[in-house]
């Protein structure tokens, strides 16, 4: 939503004359009304529709057939409400946020709900593989001390699948609830990935938004993020089936907000929690720990870096240390079994992550594709380190676009890959924009200052104007 906009809707170029500071000029764009933010959310809401429809119609997974069915009832009465919206004067973005908040409880908390409570009362088909393998691992841990069990164990059950926890010992914990308390629906894993990752989202927000007298992201920015994670139909779909992905990379975005408010402990205790959970975070650790020594304490001196680089490391190593070193202890062959051997293609069974994705298909049609995969994978690790040492990100927000790129290509390469990683980049993605918007709120600042926040608030400009056209456009 352009600045202004519902400013421009409530009270006209008057309006907006009057509450800005005397000598200053408009902004171009201060007359002007976009229906653009609408005309985005009714084709999003639309296409939404069509893939929830095209999923309940086509779809072989049950769990996703059934997710597909309640979720075309939720993005269609959204299309229809944008497309009301754009008939209507005045102030738009508490309705779009209204529009957003509702889509979110219709397509991602009340399909998940539905197949909780189901599954609870004995109904199969209401979930994905990973949700019986995390409440599985929980109760492992809870019995010996290690989430994992070993090849031969796990070549002697009946469905050798289920047997494997690809993840890291950390995720063992969101199985925990239904380990001690047995299973009902609010014990379901998935219950507690939305939990965890709305935890995070809201303390995002909370970091990057605009306060009275200071800087922040505004609110269009921080609503398209709220969009991407918790309505884009790719992580709808994932939270309602599966979620184990959902807390990780809601973890990565705490640790990017965190570093743009350069509290580097933090970072690195959430990208840590990240990482204890999914080897897929390492990665963003890495790009996190570059912005850390790159650029903490934009004046500070290269000592004061480095020492808010070794409280960056130090809050990364505790959740993982926690979580690894006692199962490590116990257990180092089912870890290596299980999050090793069977990631690169070498358990017993084969990895269902099979997306016709270029990893996956070099493994499976080039001769020598088990060992050409692998080493792809390696060298573009390794470029893109290069590329990170001679050009480091100069902010959060461009990390955040460093961390997009980083986990596709990985996502892209490696063998055994899914297109449901795509969620990674699409919340990263989303929320660049208000990573990126509070960067450009320094001009938002200089704009208003001196005028009542209540007076900015009514005007409802969602952003300053910013150096960041891709910003301005998508808001």
């Amino acid at each position: 939503m352009a600045p202004f906009e519902s400013g421009a809707r409530d009270f006209g170029s008057a309006g907006a004359a009057a509450c800005r500071p005397a000598g200053l000029a408009p902004p171009p764009y201060a007359d002007r009304v976009s229906n653009r933010p609408l005309f985005i959310d009714l084709a999003f809401y639309a296409v939404a529709a069509l893939f929830a429809g095209a999923t309940a119609l086509w779809t072989t997974l049950e769990p996703h057939s059934q997710w597909g069915a309640i979720a075309f009832g939720g993005y269609l009465p959204a299309a229809i409400c944008a497309a009301v919206l754009l008939t209507q004067p005045g102030a738009v973005w508490r309705g779009r946020a209204l529009v957003a908040a509702g889509t979110a409880v219709a397509v991602t908390a009340m399909p998940l709900a539905f197949m909780a409570v189901d599954r609870a009362n004995g109904v199969t088909g209401r979930a994905q593989e990973e949700v019986l393998v995390v409440e599985s691992s929980g109760a492992r841990l809870l019995d010996t001390g290690s989430p994992y069990l070993h090849a031969d164990a796990i070549a002697a059950l009946p469905e050798p699948l289920l047997g494997y926890n690809p993840y890291q010992p950390g995720m063992a914990v969101f199985g925990l609830p239904a380990a001690a308390f047995g299973e009902h629906w609010w014990t379901d894993a998935r219950i507690w990935f939305l939990l965890a990752a709305a935890a995070c989202a809201a303390a995002a927000v909370n970091l990057l938004r605009r306060r009275p007298g200071g800087l922040g992201a505004g609110k269009g920015p921080l609503l398209r993020a709220f969009q991407a994670t918790f309505v884009f139909p790719v992580c709808a779909l994932t939270f309602a089936t599966g979620g184990d992905d959902m807390p990780v990379v809601a973890l990565i975005v705490l640790a990017l907000a965190y570093a743009h408010r350069d509290r580097p402990l933090a970072a690195g205790l959430a990208v840590g929690a990240a990482a204890a959970l999914k080897l897929f975070a390492w990665p963003a650790a890495v790009v996190i720990g570059f912005l850390t020594l790159h650029n903490y304490g934009s004046q500070a001196s290269p000592r004061l870096r480095r020492g808010g680089l070794r409280r960056y490391l130090g809050g990364f190593a505790l959740p993982v240390a926690v979580t690894m070193i006692p199962v490590l202890a116990v257990d180092a062959r089912g870890f290596f079994d299980n999050v090793i051997a069977f990631g690169l293609g070498h358990g017993v069974v084969t990895s269902p992550a099979q997306s016709p994705l270029p990893g996956f298909l070099i493994a499976r049609h080039v001769p020598g594709g088990e060992l050409i995969a692998p080493a792809l994978l390696g060298v573009a690790a390794l470029v893109i380190a290069r590329l990170l040492w001679t050009r480091p990100p100069a902010s959060a927000a461009a990390a955040a676009l460093w961390c997009a790129a980083g986990l596709s290509t990985a996502f892209l390469l490696m063998p055994s890959t899914r297109f449901g990683y795509l969620l990674y980049p699409v919340v990263l993605l989303g929320w660049w924009l208000p990573l990126r918007d509070a960067i450009a709120g320094s001009a938002h600042g200089t704009l208003f200052a001196g005028v009542p926040q209540e007076a900015v608030d009514e005007l409802e400009h969602e952003t300053g104007p910013g150096p960041s056209l891709a910003v301005e456009w998508w808001r």
